[in-house]
């Protein structure tokens, strides 16, 4: 990481891409003019011509976000493109916040600017700004999606998941439409699941412009339908909640330095949707004990079964995972990544018009990742979650 005055950035600008690389951002930096003027909406009694400090710039590619200091407070700044995240979307996000935070769970708080608006906009672009997370931030320079750095972190996550999930019961809105970069159940829990994927890919402008290219009703049938069906089965009358769509390492603060550190805060509500608990406990697992980008560069795609094992006891300990919840995870999780990606194929392809990012997207995450379970690694690693209650009980 370099250093320009007191604003650390990536190198050159840039920001970490899809396949383990550094990349263009999708949007521009937050500059510190930017944050001054956006903070002058939210900060009483300091001058309009008090600049504010960039103190780090996030490396997620996919929105603008930023640590500024502003009069000795540290703030979370968050640009959106109204193209991916409405000012009702957010607000809605900012409520479900509100929510968790009433009923104990640690997740920085949401600031409303001086006129009550916990959104500002200006140029088709919206802000969000929260209080800076507690706790030591051990992966905020680290790429989404690998490992945690320890399988004390990893039990910690699921624990922490769990609470998570009692905090989040009882938010009552409505799951948000399939959109650009959320997570969803839409398909999956549809009564016809063929029907649903069809009428998305059909009419949602986006999605229609990205995937011209691509037989996706053929692909359905031929790579998703099996592995959707078999979860639906096995699914039932399941009971749906607001979710967080994205529990990694790179969402979660830490108590202290230390590999065996517990989770001080969650972060990064962004993703959150109506879903159910096992669809989220089975996204941490793809997200987090899969080494999807081959961070160890083995050349191969591998599992970490003691970050899996460890994520898995940590949930268990705070809500007990039955040998039913366990069959429902295996049978999940080969698809609990679908229709995220499809979000992705619409994000890059109806708004950003990145033909490469659409194709890897496309035929790397939507489909790959369900064929993968296939092989005979993704047998295995169901076949070993599968007997995961039994290690437990031991």
């Amino acid at each position: 990481m370099t250093t320009s005055g007191d604003e650390r950035t990536q190198p050159d600008g840039l920001v970490h891409g899809m396949v383990n690389d550094l990349v263009v951002p999708d949007w521009p930096a937050i500059t510190a003019a930017e944050a001054s003027e956006v903070l002058g909406h939210y900060v009483e009694g300091p001058s309009r011509t008090n600049v504010a400090t960039v103190l780090w710039r996030s490396p997620r590619p996919m929105s603008a976000a930023a640590l500024v200091e502003l009069d000795s407070q540290t703030y979370f700044l968050k640009r959106h493109d109204v193209r991916v995240r409405s000012r009702e979307r957010l607000a809605l996000e900012h409520a479900f916040v509100d929510h968790v935070r009433s009923r104990g769970l640690n997740t920085p708080a949401v600031l409303a600017a001086r006129d009550g608006s916990t959104v500002h906009e200006r140029e088709q672009v919206l802000y969000e700004v929260y209080e800076r997370a507690a706790g030591v931030d051990h992966y905020r320079d680290v790429p989404s999606w690998h490992p945690f750095l320890s399988h004390a972190h990893a039990g910690a996550a699921g624990a922490a998941l769990a609470r998570f999930h009692r905090a989040a019961a009882g938010f009552d809105a409505a799951a948000w439409d399939f959109g650009p970069l959320l997570d969803s159940v839409a398909v999956i829990l549809a009564p016809d699941p063929e029907a649903a994927y069809r009428q998305l890919v059909t009419t949602r402008p986006g999605l229609v412009r990205a995937t011209v290219p691509y037989d996706v009703l053929g692909d359905y049938a031929s790579v998703l339908a099996g592995p959707i069906e078999t979860a639906a089965s096995q699914l039932g009358d399941v009971t749906t909640q607001w979710t967080h769509g994205d529990w990694h390492g790179s969402n979660l603060t830490w108590r202290d330095a230390t590999p065996e550190a517990d989770v001080a805060s969650v972060l990064d509500l962004g993703l959150s949707n109506r879903t159910f608990a096992l669809h989220d406990l089975a996204v941490a697992i793809e997200r987090s004990a899969i080494d999807w980008l081959d961070t160890a560069g083995a050349g191969t795609i591998t599992v970490d079964y003691g970050a899996l094992d460890a994520l898995l006891e940590g949930y268990d300990g705070v809500i007990a995972l039955t040998e039913d919840d366990i069959a429902t995870l295996a049978a999940v999780l080969p698809i609990a990544h679908v229709e995220f990606a499809l979000s992705e194929v619409e994000y890059f392809g109806g708004i950003l018009d990145s033909s490469a990012n659409v194709e890897l997207a496309y035929r790397s995450y939507l489909l790959g990742h369900v064929q993968w379970f296939d092989s005979p690694a993704g047998i295995e690693l169901r076949r070993h979650l599968g007997a995961s209650r039994a290690r437990w009980s031991r």
